[in-house]
């Protein structure tokens, strides 16, 4: 028998409307608009307003999923919810999108891996799909950053902002297309340069918690960027070069998009020019573990991904987590 591959078969997305431009924020920190485009590539991002979680995104960004590969929630078999803001600790926000979009059929849970959530979801959605047991498997990217975010510190609220998209995994109509192969990694030494302390086990919420701004963000973003260039930047290449692919075999670069920085050093180790990378942290910013799928939308609704398509899909988060994914198009 041949080896079933898990293809993406449709993609979703949203994006809050309400936008937080560079300008807003000289009003709120110490920072202005040429600064924040040198140095992150961020010209705006979408805020979620306060009342609304992360769950009523990724319902929205599901609802068009649906629409797009014209079928019913109920043939939807498990939903994979990456996120680092979900809706509360338990249930599930994965349960709560089941839920509210009427996917009744599907069994579904949360995986936290920061901005690298979307990556190793795709990839552990594709092994319900490759095993046989799966037919449709949502992939979801959600976040609500402002959530998280501390508008008072110039080094972090310039970066984040609010998005859900998702995609949609089922068997390839032949073996190449869809997933061919994925590098993951942790390195568990780099959590000391990105966290939140508060609200956990270790650090439950009081009003010591919340003084000391323990549930906010916290980056030291030298190391990051450090850390940050270099493994995206590797991990991109060696799935390149382990698949004896050329750049003109690649359609897409599909970065993470944290930093327009990262992105084009990434883009350069590869050998690539940017007009092969997808590029949307100009009106997003760094939205996480929606991030990637995102641009996958964006890209996808203007035509610029063809059936066939090589993409490389690569990110970089907490953790520190990092990996990348091959795939060819599949529609």
């Amino acid at each position: 028998m041949n080896k079933i591959r898990a293809a993406i078969t449709a993609v979703g997305g949203f994006v809050p409307e309400k936008v937080l431009t560079n300008a807003d924020l000289e009003k709120m920190v110490d920072t202005n608009n040429e600064w924040i485009l040198s140095r992150t590539g961020i010209a705006e991002r979408r805020i979620l307003e306060k009342d609304q979680p992360s769950s009523y995104m990724a319902v929205k960004a599901v609802e068009k999923l649906l629409e797009n590969r014209k079928i019913s929630p109920e043939e939807i078999d498990l939903i994979v919810l990456t996120t680092v803001t979900p809706d509360m600790f338990f249930p599930s926000t994965a349960c709560i999108i089941q839920d509210k979009v009427g996917a009744k059929n599907a069994w579904g849970f949360d995986l936290i891996a920061a901005c690298s959530g979307f990556v190793f979801g795709l990839v552990t959605g594709a092994k319900f799909i490759e095993s046989g047991t799966h037919k449709k498997v949502v992939v979801i990217g959600t976040d609500k950053m402002s959530s998280i975010t501390d508008y008072e510190d110039r080094n972090t609220c310039i970066l984040f902002g609010d998005g859900s998209a998702c995609v949609l995994l089922e068997p390839a109509e032949s073996d190449e297309y869809g997933i061919q192969d994925q590098i993951l990694h942790v390195d568990g030494s780099g959590g000391k340069y990105l966290y939140m302390l508060g609200g956990g086990s270790l650090n439950p919420p009081t009003h010591e918690t919340v003084d000391k701004k323990m549930h906010f963000i916290f980056q030291d973003g030298k190391a990051v960027f450090r850390d940050a260039v270099k493994g995206m930047a590797d991990v991109s290449y060696e799935i390149m070069q382990k698949n004896n692919l050329k750049v003109e075999d690649i359609a897409f670069l599909v970065p993470h998009q944290a930093n327009l920085r990262i992105i084009t050093a990434t883009a350069s180790r590869m050998g690539m020019c940017m007009d092969k990378v997808m590029v949307n942290i100009d009106k997003y910013g760094n939205t996480t573990t929606a991030s990637i799928p995102l641009c996958l939308y964006d890209y996808w609704r203007e035509g610029k991904i063809k059936k066939g398509d090589n993409l490389i899909i690569s990110s970089f988060g907490a953790g520190y987590t990092w990996g990348a994914v091959l795939l060819k198009w599949a529609f």
